[in-house]
């Protein structure tokens, strides 16, 4: 329960942060789809830990192997097996959590939940859980080979990027480390993330994300919206606080008579507050949301908490975290997209229209 993603394109995944190895099942991806495993890898060289001096410093390769369901570059239509191998586990790190609960992590509520948990690492609450989410991401994206699918950092703490997305350069996304298109603001981004690591602090920050060619018609109009869809995605992504789409709550503040998009003559729109998704079913215009990161919990300064027994104790810092996972958030946001993207194109496909 709570492992699959999906319906029609199911993936389930296994695996804990220091386990012996991260993994999934993809399974539902139509036979005859061409497959570049490079380009699997290569997305993952984007979320793997210890890429910049602003991420933790755990060293992953982070190689996906490809056990099943493909074959001389093509799927086979029969489900796809894979597995990450983790390397550089340093599980004594996490000895005290044995007793001690971490501020606004998941340990007191993974222990109600199941009455015991992993650990190190946070066990399968980690956010090491998304190596397996870009790599059926990845995977997923050959899929629909016309569809763009492009996230961005689009805030660190209060430096924000003003600019509207479609004024953006988006192969600059990765010119920095902080996976910024505007290079004068990620330098802003990259020092003040920076100086919170230097004080043992941690920043959030927001993802945006454009998927351009999109074809209308996809997402079920009462349960399975398209906007629901992703939110769904995106909120089960570690740390996330917040989604919206089009004009978000900025629309709220508007008058009707400013916020519909008027339609021209070949179906397209001369405004795209709806953020490319109308009754929940996609428009043909691009789709864009922006998802919320709050800022990482494990600090590396002591922490008041309290044990198991509920006494009062004071958490000394160890172990390896990101001081902001915005950038590394990057791919995984892009992965998620892929991933209800192709499940709705095949549900619209099954259902024979469009």
């Amino acid at each position: 329960m709570g492992n699959t993603l999906g319906e029609v394109l199911r993936l389930t995944t296994f695996g804990e942060s220091h386990g012996a190895a991260m993994g999934g099942v993809l399974d539902g991806m139509p036979a005859g789809v061409e497959i570049d495993a490079e380009r699997v890898q290569a997305a993952m060289q984007r979320r793997r830990p210890g890429q910049s001096a602003i991420t933790t410093q755990r060293k992953e390769a982070d190689k996906v192997e490809l056990l099943s369901g493909i074959f001389e570059g093509k799927t086979l239509g029969t489900p796809i097996g894979f597995v990450i191998r983790n390397e550089d586990q340093k599980s004594g790190d996490y000895s005290e959590m044995q007793q001690v609960y971490r501020p606004s992590h998941a340990d007191y509520t993974y222990d109600k939940k199941y009455g015991v948990r992993d650990v190190r690492g946070g066990g399968r609450s980690s956010a090491r859980e998304t190596a397996n989410w870009v790599a059926a991401g990845a995977l997923t994206a050959q899929l629909l080979p016309e569809v763009s699918v492009h996230a961005f950092v689009s805030s660190v703490g209060n430096i924000f990027v003003n600019s509207p997305y479609e004024k953006m350069d988006f192969s600059l996304i990765d010119s920095n480390i902080v996976r910024c298109p505007m290079p004068e603001i990620a330098e802003e981004m990259i020092e003040a993330i920076e100086v919170a690591k230097k004080q043992g602090d941690t920043l959030g920050g927001t993802v945006t994300c454009v998927l351009r060619n999109v074809p209308a018609g996809l997402g079920e109009p009462v349960f399975g919206k398209l906007h629901a869809r992703l939110a769904h995605a995106m909120m089960s992504i570690n740390a996330v606080k917040g989604f919206e789409y089009g004009s978000g709550f900025c629309g709220a503040q508007m008058r009707g008579s400013e916020h519909n998009d008027r339609f021209n003559t070949d179906f397209s729109t001369q405004s795209n507050l709806s953020g490319g998704i109308q009754g929940g079913i996609s428009n043909g215009m691009d789709i864009y949301f922006r998802v919320a990161f709050k800022p990482v919990a494990t600090l590396m300064q002591p922490q008041n908490t309290v044990s198991k027994d509920g006494e009062s104790a004071v958490l000394q810092p160890k172990g390896r975290h990101d001081p902001c996972v915005v950038p590394r958030a990057v791919p995984i946001v892009e992965a998620m997209s892929s991933l209800v993207l192709g499940d709705l194109y095949l549900q619209q496909r099954m259902q024979g229209m469009g």
